[in-house]
């Protein structure tokens, strides 16, 4: 499980998840990974109320536990997951501002849902992928993968742009990271995300720090900030109703974690459906793992999917740097200090990019599986998520709140099991459909 086959840094040749670059490049692109991660991964749990500490530390932590339980066949990262937020809102009350006091209750729902998330995991690896693959075809999965990408894009241009300048840097930035892309080679061009970073940063400290455009850029938060330190840990409570709102949240993450997978594979070349039951599996005990202790529950993280396909290293040792960095993030405030230096209009720059290249992922899936968009079923299955996802459409029952990737989610899903049964019905009678 941690033996790789080294590969030296061929010109923009795939590193495949059981192969790997020389350590000190892997290490820099799991620094990547962490940099990928970091935005989200800190922005839920500040949504949620919850401590950023324990959600980068539970991060870390999961994403050792996923490699374990996949056996290391699986490129991930584990982060904080965004479809919790409007359940644990409204199983909690909090207002949005400091802790949230009712956190040991959501706590309790999240460990539930693992549990709930978990059991599904075992089933597929005991009965197969099969039913899920029926349920959740490449055309479902190509959509819940660019719906994630089209919902999260909302964060970087409405949340992380205040003003008119920091508009024009994130324009900059990922103007920056394209140029990098395409005219570098080598390992510049694999550590494009950071190589961006610091370049975007560089020239909002001119512009800010040297010329007074904009909010300068200030370390006085990194002096202060101590090596290490103690997250607060808390434990669950357990209260039904909380646990109704949220345990569903596990169908979301079957699904987001599917069509992750989809993902990979279509990037990798590798069949990643023997692994599946695994996937599930490692995710769920992670998110049991992290609602043990004040984490928020985590999935497989888009954003490092984004990375990998716009770097073309897929190995899962950059994973296992990238979780062991993460644990000594959790564990040092100044670590942590020091990334959310980094401007906001950069991260969201940066977003920007790896928002849209998860995007490309979920069309990748539907051009590599050929899904034909001139069968009705398949454009209806499509289209209509796109847009729920997009525009956050949410449905609400009681104190219940389906969100715009739950609404999606479930949209595609129960859509094409419907259209699906309607156009074999005119398959099976000679082209009509039935009345």
């Amino acid at each position: 499980m941690l033996h790789w086959t080294r590969r030296e840094g061929t010109e923009g040749a795939p590193i495949a998840p059981d192969e790997r670059l020389p350590w000190p490049q892997t290490m820099a692109m799991g620094v990547q990974h962490v940099v990928a991660m970091f935005g989200a991964t800190v922005l839920a749990p500040r949504l949620m109320g919850f401590d950023a500490n324990i959600a980068i530390l539970m991060s870390g932590l999961g994403t050792l536990l996923f490699f374990v339980v996949t056996r290391g066949k699986v490129p991930s990262y584990l982060g904080s997951s965004f479809a919790f937020i409007a359940v644990v809102l409204a199983a909690t009350g909090y207002a949005g501002s400091g802790p949230n006091p009712s956190l040991a209750v959501a706590l309790g729902g999240i460990v539930a849902c693992g549990v709930l998330y978990s059991a599904i995991g075992l089933v597929v690896m005991s009965a197969g992928t099969r039913w899920i693959e029926r349920l959740m075809p490449p055309v479902v999965t190509g959509t819940v993968v660019a719906v994630i990408g089209l919902n999260l894009a909302a964060i970087p241009v409405k949340n992380m742009a205040p003003t008119a300048f920091d508009a024009w840097m994130q324009g900059l930035t990922f103007l920056v990271l394209a140029l990098v892309a395409v005219w570098t080679r080598g390992m510049v061009q694999r550590l494009l995300i950071l190589f961006g970073l610091f370049l975007a940063t560089i020239a909002y400290a001119v512009l800010t720090n040297g010329l007074g455009l904009g909010t300068p850029v200030s370390l006085e938060a990194v002096a202060a900030a101590p090596w290490f330190g103690m997250p607060d840990f808390t434990a669950p409570v357990f209260s039904g109703p909380a646990i109704l709102l949220i345990a569903p949240v596990a169908l979301v993450l079957v699904a987001e974690n599917l069509g992750h997978l989809k993902a990979v594979a279509a990037m990798t070349g590798r069949d990643m459906d023997p692994h599946m039951g695994r996937a599930f599996l490692g995710d769920g005990l992670a998110t049991i793992m992290a609602g043990s202790t004040g984490g928020t529950g985590v999935t497989t993280y888009a954003e490092n999917i984004g990375v990998m396909a716009a770097t073309r290293v897929y190995s899962t040792a950059i994973f296992v740097v990238a979780a062991l960095v993460a644990v000594v993030l959790g564990f040092s405030p100044k670590f942590g200090a020091l990334i959310q230096a980094i401007p906001l209009a950069v991260m969201g720059g940066v977003s920007i990019v790896v928002f849209g290249l998860i995007t490309v992922a979920g069309a990748k899936i539907w051009v590599d599986n050929r899904v034909d968009f001139s069968r009705p079923e398949n454009l209806m299955t499509a289209a209509i998520p796109l847009v729920l996802g997009t525009g956050e459409f949410t449905l609400r029952f009681g104190d219940f709140a389906l969100g715009g990737i739950g609404t999606a989610t479930f949209g595609a899903i129960l859509l094409h099991a419907l259209l699906r049964g309607r156009a074999d019905r005119a398959t099976h009678h000679g082209g009509r459909a039935m009345p």
